[in-house]
């Protein structure tokens, strides 16, 4: 996990996570944590286990630090985070040492999170492949079911997670 706490310690990445943090202080929907990044690569990893995808940890931890790090440059100049996010992988996945086809998929996987994903890689079923195991996660590490304001949000009933499941 060396290349996925580069990342994490990275002077950018620390700015831009401190920026969301700074800016998300008082926001009443679910936030853009640490926790949310850490649940969406832990649940990822165990569904990729579970339908036996083999996905590097690295890569699934990676894209899950970096997939809505780009909140900040949407809240400061309103480009959508998944491309703000994507802008900002691309910069430091190579500083940490991820060589171009881990780039590609990470940042594949990032600017799909937002919706289900309609680009298939070369895996033979789309619920297989990463963008759609890690669209899930992205949904799954949400707590819908216990939201006090989950009737305010925005989230189509759909995507909001209401149970517990994997």
């Amino acid at each position: 996990m060396d290349r996925v706490n580069e990342i994490l310690f990275h002077p950018r990445y620390q700015q831009y996570y401190q920026e969301i943090q700074s800016l998300e202080k008082d926001r009443k929907f679910c936030g853009h944590t640490m926790e949310h990044f850490l649940a969406v690569a832990r649940l990822s990893f165990i569904m990729a286990q579970k339908k036996g995808v083999a996905i590097d940890e690295e890569v699934i931890y990676a894209a899950a630090l970096l997939h809505d790090v780009g909140r900040s440059l949407e809240y400061r100049k309103s480009i959508p985070h998944h491309e703000g996010s994507v802008m900002i992988a691309q910069e430091l996945l190579p500083e940490c040492g991820f060589d171009d086809e881990e780039t590609a998929e990470i940042l594949r996987v990032i600017k799909g999170h937002r919706q289900r994903p309609e680009v298939k890689c070369q895996i033979a079923s789309d619920e297989d492949d990463f963008a759609t195991i890690f669209y899930q996660a992205d949904k799954l590490a949400r707590n819908c079911f216990e939201c006090v304001v989950a009737e305010e949000c925005n989230w189509s009933k759909e995507k909001k997670n209401k149970r517990i499941i994997l």
